[in-house]
């Protein structure tokens, strides 16, 4: 995933080396040079990512931290300081001024890129609901304001007695509640029987995998959203960059200082309950105005609007947004064969289906009768026709049980893709091809994907290579 990333230093070469390696990964790179152009560039220039050099003469990091993140238009970015100082009392400064993480000089590239790449879907996941909830008229509200950094209920994954005791004292002294588990097992079955604000877990489980349990939490229902901060060791860089692509959220290095565990947990704390927040808010705002009674997902109205939204955020971020156009094979048979009510409960388990087998800010809509669209933004062509196949499959593997019928029913569907990286290209036209594509599928055989920008699907380059070596 790729990312626009400011890097603020006042030594040039140090930019240099930063700008050099991070282009390397292909990311796009803004400068400044100290913090008052660091300021002015976040508000005009959107970055997804700052890396915030904090010694510099006039306005140090601490205090252009604090500023964007004082301001409704910057507190949103994440914010990684990079710092020379090892005193944990200024890693926990930075941390109560709102920083994401530190790095520290010399940059290590394992660190640096993982980090990177954790907070660029992090931001991309808020963005996408406060894009919903702006969609929908309401007002917006701080990340950083009101009671969200209160006591939370947090999961303590710790199987060493010692360590797990001194870090349930802190907590509990700060008016925390915490529930401890000593193997993954335990965690799991604690986890699906509580309300939870925060997991920690340590890396070095006696005889398990600590990110192997990461993983798991972040593949269910019940902690898919909950924060992970994970205990490591000095020398666990290269565990920590896995660990952060799994979707850890934050760390803590061995031996633990009390107020740097204090301030990363309060800021997970207020992280998960501003998401929480949000996510009611937007809940309560859309009304039946924006959604489909039977399924229950985004109706056309609020599509239209969104997708207008997020073609015209091309201009800002250039990244490109794809559409997904789907249509039930045969759909009037079902209807004809087993009544409107078994259609229904098609209509409604493909919806399921669908949102399953996509990504959290991505959107299911239903464009009308048996045809759903997917807006999946920041999605160049071949990956949204990746989805589109896996979706394809999926449907007609797992048949759909309904209440007039004594067998499942077998139903496929069509797709149709199309992608832009033109913020100027409209809604309509976009779907218009995507809609296009649709139809050739529809007259290629049907249970088939296309694509208006690219030659050929994953299907059709297997049947071809197949065909080569019979």
């Amino acid at each position: 995933m790729t990312a626009r990333i400011l890097v603020v230093d006042d030594v040039p070469a140090n930019v240099r080396l930063l700008e050099a390696k991070l282009m390397a990964e292909y990311f796009e790179v803004l400068t400044a040079e100290d913090g008052p152009s660091a300021l002015e560039a976040a508000a005009s220039q959107a970055p997804d990512i700052i890396l915030l050099d904090i010694m510099m003469p006039g306005m140090d990091g601490f205090e252009v931290c604090e500023r964007l993140k004082a301001d409704p238009k910057t507190s949103y970015i994440p914010v990684v300081m990079i710092t020379a100082l090892t005193d944990t009392k200024d890693r926990v400064r930075g941390l109560e001024a709102g920083a994401d993480d530190f790095l520290s000089k010399p940059v290590n590239d394992v660190a640096l890129f993982a980090r990177v790449r954790s907070l660029t879907r992090l931001k991309v996941m808020m963005d996408e609901l406060r894009v919903r909830h702006a969609t929908t008229g309401q007002l917006e509200f701080s990340e950083s304001g009101g009671d969200d950094a209160a006591e939370g209920h947090i999961l303590l994954v710790e199987d060493h007695d010692l360590m797990a005791g001194k870090i349930t004292e802190h907590l509990c002294e700060a008016g925390h509640q915490v529930t401890r588990a000593v193997s993954g097992a335990e965690a799991l079955e604690r986890s699906e029987a509580a309300d939870l604000d925060l997991i920690i877990v340590s890396l070095r489980l006696a005889g398990e995998d600590g990110l192997r349990l990461c993983s798991q939490f972040r593949s269910h229902d019940a902690t898919r959203h909950v924060p992970i901060l994970l205990l490591i060791d000095e020398g666990d860089l290269q565990e920590l960059a896995k660990g952060l692509d799994l979707g850890v959220t934050d760390y803590l290095i061995r031996p633990i200082d009390k107020n740097e565990l204090l301030a990363r947990v309060r800021t997970q704390i207020r992280r998960r309950r501003y998401h929480d927040k949000l996510r009611s808010m937007l809940d309560k705002s859309v009304s039946l105005a924006y959604t489909d009674p039977l399924t229950g997902i985004y109706n056309r109205r609020y599509m239209d609007s969104h997708l207008d939204r997020k073609i015209m955020e091309i201009g800002e971020t250039n990244k490109p947004v794809s559409v997904m156009m789907l249509d039930i094979d045969h759909f009037k048979q079902v209807n004809d064969t087993y009544g409107h009510g078994a259609g229904d409960e098609v209509l409604k388990g493909l919806a399921e289906r669908v949102v399953g087998g996509i990504r959290d800010f991505d959107l299911l809509a239903r464009y009308g009768g048996e045809e759903f669209v997917v807006i999946m933004p920041s999605t160049p062509a071949d990956n949204a026709l990746m989805v589109a196949e896996r979706l394809r499959k999926r449907l007609e593997r797992e048949p759909f049980a309904v209440s007039d019928s004594d067998e499942p029913l077998a139903v496929t569907a069509s797709i149709g893709v199309a992608t832009t990286l033109d913020a100027n290209e409209t809604a309509e036209a976009l779907l218009a091809r995507a809609d296009k594509a649709l139809y050739q599928a529809k007259n290629a055989g049907r249970n088939q994907v296309r694509s208006a920008d690219l030659a050929e699907t994953p299907a059709q380059e297997e049947a071809k290579s197949a065909a080569g070596g019979a």
